[in-house]
């Protein structure tokens, strides 16, 4: 796992230590500016405590700058947590991070992320409300986030695609690394598309089950951003887009559901160096966290349909703006996104 350096200082970094459950990680607080500090909770192996804090201020300062691009009430936040090794209560463990999250009094509202689970969310959910992600209720938002992911993504390569191409995405070659939760869902709605794909997976069995239902081909996960191909679609973990990768690439557009995928700043230059557009990830993944304020919220799951599907023309949007100023579009989304952020609108909770 590549992880860069943060653009600014977190308000908050909250560390995790409960040997008796398992629990070792923290929470940082980035940003309270809008709202209470918004982000899914980690569950992931670190080589030590210092990796997990790096990653968790990278990914909470991330979600500051989408919860603003998608126009949330809602700051930026993030939790991880190390996985134990060897055989752990993971309820106990679970139970124990949501006491964690209601020490804060709300100013941090988790949810799912990597390696974390509905029934993780009601085990933290025993212990403090400030939990979405939980079992959908009839009329409500809520449940699993990752299809709303998906789908903002498909949007929003949809948008990005008629801008690059000129079309739609029917008959283009998408290459798509990382086929999880949210990887897989994007697959099928490319396939429905007319899209033919390239798929890869650090879990083998996974990438192979989901190419032969859907007729797609199967690369490594080292040699699948080199493929040659229209999109390249980032869905694993951050860092994606390092130098080697980009030197390398051979699609005409990068658009995917991973988190902080460029490696550094330097590299959305390095794309348009290479004519390749970029559509901001932040900007893209937006789907996820804008069902988990909608449950968080009490609205309905119609309202995150909407704001989900505006996820296209706000890329679409942003990559105009970026071509007529000569900016790159992680430049552009960024301004926008820091305006947003300087005009608080704090969030009101049930």
């Amino acid at each position: 796992m590549v992880v860069a350096a943060t653009r600014s200082v977190p308000e908050e970094c909250i560390r995790l230590e409960d040997p008796k459950a398992g629990l070792d990680g923290y929470i940082v607080i980035h940003s309270t500016a809008r709202g209470p500090a918004a982000g899914g909770c980690r569950f992931w192996t670190y080589d030590a405590p210092e990796a997990a804090l790096a990653d968790a201020m990278r990914l909470a300062e991330g979600m500051s700058y989408k919860n603003a691009s998608a126009e949330l009430p809602l700051g930026g936040g993030k939790s991880v947590i190390r996985r134990p090794a060897g055989d752990f209560d993971r309820k106990a463990l679970f139970e124990a991070f949501g006491e964690a999250v209601e020490r804060l009094g709300g100013r941090y509202v988790t949810a799912e992320d990597v390696g974390t689970t509905i029934a993780d969310m009601e085990a933290i959910a025993t212990n403090t409300r400030h939990v979405a992600g939980r079992t959908a209720r009839p009329g409500f938002a809520g449940g699993d986030p990752s299809p709303w992911t998906a789908l903002g993504v498909f949007e929003a390569m949809k948008a990005a695609a008629k801008l690059r191409f000129g079309g739609s995405l029917a008959g283009t070659t998408v290459a798509v690394q990382g086929v999880g939760s949210v990887g897989g869902r994007l697959a099928r709605l490319l396939a429905e598309e007319g899209a033919k794909l390239v798929l890869a997976d650090i879990d083998g069995a996974r990438a192979s089950a989901l190419a032969e239902e859907l007729g797609a081909q199967l690369a490594s996960i080292d040699t699948i951003a080199g493929i040659a191909c229209d999109v390249f679609a980032p869905c694993a973990l951050g860092g994606a887009l390092d130098g080697a990768t980009v030197a390398g690439l051979k699609a005409g557009l990068v658009c995917g559901a991973a988190n902080n995928q460029l490696a550094t700043p330097e590299m959305a230059q390095a794309l348009a160096a290479r004519s390749i557009l970029y559509a901001p990830d932040y900007v893209v993944n937006a789907g996820g966290i804008i069902n988990v304020a909608a449950e968080y919220l009490g609205e309905s799951e119609d309202q995150v349909r909407g704001r989900v599907l505006a996820i296209g023309p706000r890329t679409a949007g942003i990559l105009e703006m970026a071509e007529a100023e000569g900016l790159t579009s992680s430049a552009v989304a960024d301004r926008e996104a820091e305006a947003k952020m300087r005009r608080p609108e704090v969030a009101e909770t049930a």
